[in-house]
């Protein structure tokens, strides 16, 4: 097999790093689509010609609006339902193909209907994540994946901006062209994605083991035969061996079985409640509704409405750039908590603003007052909530879960997501300042949520998180160091110090009585 890669030079030739970043760019082109594509909705709900060409003008229609909107978001609930069943046959790659495709004609039928071309985005973003954490190492994995997330909120600042620049040209151009530009993000994904490598995980899960060993090597630029591809490829195939021979069906995993003893179910729970967590924290009232906010909760006027929430964007750009900086130095758990936090004091400062707004004689200052409030919140969840809960369960699900696991994950996304924009302009409407109330105690809610139940997975290969759970951990996270941790546990770098020792001897690398003294950088144990 030592010939093989060197043979076919598979990937254009590319290894290593670069390989890695040509994953990224296509994974970050997902994301990217999937931030233009919810930032798109802001402004088109507020132009005249579409709302006058969809029957959509006037007070008794709040009701039709939301629902055109939220329709976006039960589309993409059914994408992950899709990739939930069938994304595991199809592997990471085609997953991604099948939902570009189907987007991609969605898109040609836009002129007629609306939200078709993005009802599949949610193939993409429950696969592009778990692609890019199957095919990253230990030490990139979180920048990456936080980086595709950055790469959604470019996307969203991109749409943003041409809402507000199209705004002054008026006319169907000013909704049919945001929708059309899809087609720039749709050719990216086209002319990346076939070429580059699959899963080593997928490929290994599939039999498929003198491929998945041929990408490990390309992915680390060293030769099949060394020992950090041969114990990559190990750990690999131990945790599916343990997995499936532990394995549960979905009927099974309400039942306390001991067979069970992977935690399937408390991991899909994790994800799942990322996700819910993120959806209920309020963000998707500013993504789809940050011109409407402003205009009906604030009280400014359109066109200073689009602007603000064009700069706004770029200033949520901002932040979740720090995420990328943070990621591995907070942890997971930690910036969860501490993005939570923030959201939460944000939505307590504006639900007292804006209840002097709408009671005070001098509201315009209170209401003006909470706008700055509102750059913050997108501040608070840029740092955290934006990117964790995409990452978080593409790695605290076990590898035959992991598609499915994501894949529940982002349905939940997608169908809490469809609730708060469904209510968001009836509970504006309705009940005023009242209406942030809610979204203050669901963040406060969630502190406590994350604090007790959330352990880290920062700076641990997905094997790792395998191997704590099969030691029958406590639900509460807290008492556990193993657990809450932000640096890799020393019992998981003295297990793989042990198998690269295994690998190197009975490979004649190095004897045995030198492999009992040797001592692995920590480079060569990020993998």
């Amino acid at each position: 097999m030592t010939t093989v890669a060197q043979k076919r030079k598979p990937y254009f030739g590319l290894t290593g790093g670069w390989l890695t970043f040509w994953i990224t760019v296509a994974c970050a082109t997902d994301m990217t689509l999937f931030g233009y594509d919810q930032g798109v909705f802001s402004g088109v709900v507020i132009t005249q010609d579409f709302l006058v060409s969809h029957d959509l003008v006037g007070p008794t229609k709040t009701t039709a609006l939301s629902t055109v909107t939220a329709i976006y978001d039960i589309g993409c609930f059914f994408g992950a339902l899709v990739a939930f069943t069938i994304g595991e046959r199809l592997g990471r790659k085609n997953a991604i193909l099948l939902g570009t495709t189907i987007m991609a004609v969605g898109a040609i039928l836009q002129t007629s209907s609306f939200s078709l071309a993005q009802m599949f985005v949610g193939i993409n973003t429950a696969t592009a994540p778990i692609w890019q954490t199957e095919t990253s190492q230990t030490k990139w994995r979180g920048k990456l994946v936080i980086l595709d997330m950055m790469m959604n909120i470019a996307g969203f600042c991109l749409v943003n901006w041409i809402n507000y620049g199209l705004s002054f040209a008026g006319g169907s151009v000013a909704w049919r062209f945001p929708l059309a530009f899809q087609f720039f993000f749709f050719f990216i994904l086209w002319s990346t994605t076939p070429w580059l490598p699959e899963s080593p995980r997928w490929l290994l899960a599939h039999g498929k083991e003198e491929e998945a060993i041929e990408v490990l090597s390309c992915l680390e630029a060293k030769p099949i035969d060394d020992p950090v591809v041969i114990t990559q490829r190990n750990e690999i195939a131990f945790s599916i061996q343990y997995e499936r021979q532990n394995a549960v069906r979905w009927r099974d995993l309400l039942k306390k079985d001991k067979k069970n003893d992977t935690k399937t179910l408390r991991r899909i729970f994790l994800g799942v409640g990322s996700q819910f967590m993120q959806q209920f924290g309020g963000i998707n009232i500013m993504s789809y509704y940050m011109p409407t906010v402003l205009t009906k909760s604030v009280g400014l006027p359109e066109k200073m409405a689009r602007l603000l929430s064009a700069c706004n964007a770029v200033s949520y750009l901002f932040f979740s750039g720090i995420a990328v900086l943070l990621i591995e130095r907070m942890g997971r758990r930690g910036l969860m908590l501490l993005s939570t936090f923030g959201q939460f004091v944000c939505f307590l400062v504006i639900t007292v603003l804006l209840r002097y707004s709408a009671t005070s004689d001098n509201g315009s200052v209170y209401g003006n007052a909470s706008v700055a409030f509102f750059f913050l919140y997108y501040g608070a969840f840029g740092i955290g909530m934006l990117g964790v809960p995409w990452l978080y369960p593409t790695e605290i699900n076990s590898l035959p879960m992991r598609t499915k696991g994501a894949a529940a994950a982002t349905a939940t996304d997608w169908i809490t997501n469809f609730i708060v924009v469904e209510i968001t302009p009836i509970g504006i409407q309705s009940i005023g300042w009242k209406f942030w109330i809610v979204w203050t105690v669901s963040n406060a809610v969630f502190l406590p949520i994350l604090y007790f139940f959330y352990p880290e997975t920062a700076n641990r290969s997905l094997e790792d998180l395998d191997a704590y759970y099969r030691t029958n951990p406590s639900l509460i996270v807290t008492g556990d160091p193993d657990a809450i941790c932000r640096k890799r546990p020393q019992k998981y770098i003295e297990r793989e110090d042990e198998e690269f020792e295994r690998t190197a001897v009975s490979k004649g690398v190095m004897p045995v009585e030198a492999a009992e003294h040797v001592e692995w950088t920590e480079a060569e144990r990020q993998r």
